[in-house]
């Protein structure tokens, strides 16, 4: 593996140093965007001493809660890009939960690329999965709480990748990483991530075939997203996970539909139906087995701002959730009210 690993960064610095030059006359452009989202959590449940949650960034009970504060800065010369993504609050603890207790937790993403032609870019550093379908940054979803899917990642690699064009609307990805979700690998052990995307002419139809693969981890990832019309859009993401635990095998599968209504600009539903299957040993859900969601979430436009008001039913094979009298339940319910703010 290692030899394999050294001869493939070895071919890519050979193309760098071929197609590397230095240019001080060049312009340089730097871009800031950012992002603000709050949140309020109701569960009709209200269990004492729970929150009846077992998905990303929304782990609270009658409570305000600030999500995320986020900056990022994209800096260009040439031919080379330098990122760095910076996010404060629970959603960026959650996203690096490895990290925890260290100034990491704070760095989303940080990563320079080089595209040394219109066919091919090199990226080194941090950045978020090109796994599924939902993303960390709140504006960047319709629905506000995660699916079942995302929260059991990946949510990111830290290694060295090359965007490949394929010409026409397919391009490929490869690369390898550290174990997933590791900033500093806590082993020799690397990580193999790929990616097949093509698409219509129009950009009405797209697909993503992903792949991550290591010692003991192997996981299929397909997204499909289409437009319908100009006011309705679908997405698909299923995920394929096998893990190896000790001497045994464990695996989960994950499918999410996503139904996207904009009868105007100013106001849109989503309806995303997310079902989950800890298929063996069941370590995630804790005797769960499988479970099916459904969240319903507007999307009130006012300017920058959008206002998501959001209903989730959760129903699980097993009794996993609480009652309010602590008598443990197979199903549960929850309202969200959330801010979302991008600029």
């Amino acid at each position: 593996m290692l030899k394999k690993i050294s001869a493939v960064c070895f071919g890519i610095l050979s193309i760098l140093s071929a197609n590397a030059q230095s240019d001080s006359s060049k312009k340089s452009t730097t871009t800031f965007t950012g992002s603000v989202d709050a949140y309020y959590r109701f569960n009709f449940n209200d269990p004492p001493g729970g929150t009846n949650n077992l998905t990303s960034f929304t782990n609270s009970k009658n409570s305000f809660e600030l999500g995320m504060a986020s900056v990022k800065v994209d800096h260009t010369v040439g031919k080379v890009t330098a990122t760095a993504d910076i996010g404060f609050g629970k959603r960026a603890q959650e996203f690096s939960y490895n990290d925890v207790g260290t100034t990491l937790t704070a760095v989303k993403q940080a990563y320079i690329s080089y595209a040394p032609s219109d066919k091919i870019k090199f990226t080194f550093g941090k950045w978020a999965t090109h796994i599924g379908w939902e993303l960390l940054d709140a504006y960047a979803n319709r629905n506000y709480s995660m699916s079942y899917g995302f929260s059991y990642g990946p949510f990111f690699h830290t290694g060295l990748k090359a965007d490949i064009s394929l010409g026409g609307k397919s391009a490929l990805m490869l690369g390898v990483a550290n174990p997933t979700d590791y900033v500093s690998a806590p082993s020799t052990v690397k990580m193999l991530i790929a990616q097949f995307s093509t698409g219509s002419k129009d950009d009405k139809l797209k697909a993503y075939l992903n792949f991550q693969g290591g010692t003991g981890l192997t996981q299929f990832n397909l997204v499909v997203s289409g437009t319908v019309s100009d006011k309705l859009s679908l997405a698909y993401d299923g995920s394929l996970n096998s893990t190896k635990v000790g001497t045994e095998n464990s695996s989960w599968k994950s499918h999410a539909l996503y139904f996207n209504y904009d009868p105007t600009k100013l106001f849109g539903l989503t309806l995303r139906a997310d079902y989950f299957d800890d298929r063996k040993l069941s370590p995630l859900l804790s005797g769960g087995k499988n479970i099916f969601a459904t969240t319903l979430s507007g999307n009130v436009k006012v300017d920058n701002l959008t206002i998501i008001p959001e209903i989730r039913l959760d129903n699980a094979s097993g009794a996993i959730f609480s009652k309010g009298d602590g008598v443990a339940t197979k199903s549960t319910a929850s309202f969200i009210l959330a801010a979302v703010y991008k600029f």
